[in-house]
Parts: C-alpha cells; structure tokens; sequence
C-alpha cells in the first residue's frame, strides 16, 4: 500500500498534454472536439480489467456518438501492452512507473482483491480469460505483473477545455463507470 495521494477532483483543469498511445498514436488531452473518458486499469491481461472493458468494446460506437473518446491507462510497459489490447477499438497508455497514477491521485490498495463485493467480478474474468486462453484468442498475464496486482482504477471524464467534469476512485477492482454511467454524465456536459 502506498500513501494517501490527492485525488483530482471536479472543476480541476488539467494542464495539457499529449500522451503517446503503444501504438505510437499521440493522444491530447484534453480533446478539442470530444470529452475524454480518461480510465486507469491495473496491467496488461488483468482478467478484472478485461471484464469492464468487454463491455466499453460492445458499446463503443455508442459512447463515440455521444461525443466522448475512451483512453485507457495501464501500469505496464507497452511491449506487454500490445500483446493484450492490439483489438480494443481506443488508444490504450503505457505508464510503467505510474508517473499518471501519481499525478491523478489513483492508487493501490489491497483491497482492490480482498473487498467482497470484487469477488464475483474475479470468478468472472477469470472464467472469461481463461476461455479466451484456451481458445488462442486471449494471452495470460504475467505471473508478476509490473507495478503490481493491487491497483484501484478510476474514471476522469474531461471536458474540452481541460475541466473535470467528473471522477470516480474506485474502492476495489471491479469499482469503476458503468457505460450507461458514462453516457448520463457525457450528456450533462457542457457542448
């Protein structure tokens, strides 16, 4: 466990930047034509993960039409990166040090696994991936994945501007936006 970082909060304007996807694709953030759905997962083949963002790829062209664009933050280096997420259908960042995580305030915690209400999510993914493995289409994670098997993800929805029109920390690993959560809070953004 680390220590109690500052959490980015509502109404906070982010300093530009332009992150690089493992595709080499640059990313701005913020977008001056979409909002940004800015998530932090945990690492390359988290079968957590993988759960959540089946559903983010199911509806992807919905939450595109709603004008928001997905970018999806890992704890991993790239090279693992790419083995895992070259089909998602949105730019996903390596940042093997955390250095983002530190500065969004997203932490690590071991009750990212050891919180009841994950366990079904867990059992799921698990299954899931372990399908996916069995049939070729899915690579396992590493045995030690790089920063760690404890990280919490969070969800920042950014306006064009850079304003933090919303965030949400989670409280254990399957603790983020819905994609109907998404979409309520992308339609009461401003245009």
């Amino acid at each position: 466990m680390g220590a109690t970082r500052t959490a980015v909060k509502h109404g906070a304007v982010l300093t530009a930047r332009e992150l690089t996807a493992v595709t080499g694709q640059p990313i701005a953030i913020p977008d001056r034509e979409r909002l940004i759905h800015l998530q932090f997962r945990r690492f390359a083949g988290c079968p957590v993960c993988n759960l959540h963002l089946r559903s983010v790829v199911r509806r992807h062209e919905e939450i595109e039409a709603a004008g928001v664009r997905e970018v999806v933050v890992f704890h991993s280096p790239a090279e693992e990166l790419v083995e895992h997420t070259a089909h998602l259908p949105f730019p996903v960042i390596a940042d093997p040090g955390k250095r983002l995580y530190v500065e969004f305030g997203v932490e690590s915690a071991a009750r990212a696994v050891l919180d009841p209400r994950v366990w079904g999510a867990i059992v799921r993914g698990i299954a899931l991936s372990a399908w996916g493995i069995l049939r070729g289409r899915d690579r396992a994670p590493a045995a030690r994945p790089h920063g760690g098997r404890f990280g919490l993800p969070a969800d920042f929805l950014i306006g064009r501007d850079g304003h933090v029109l919303a965030a949400k920390y989670g409280e254990h690993a399957y603790d983020q936006w819905s994609v109907d959560e998404l979409l309520i809070l992308a339609s009461h953004a401003p245009k």
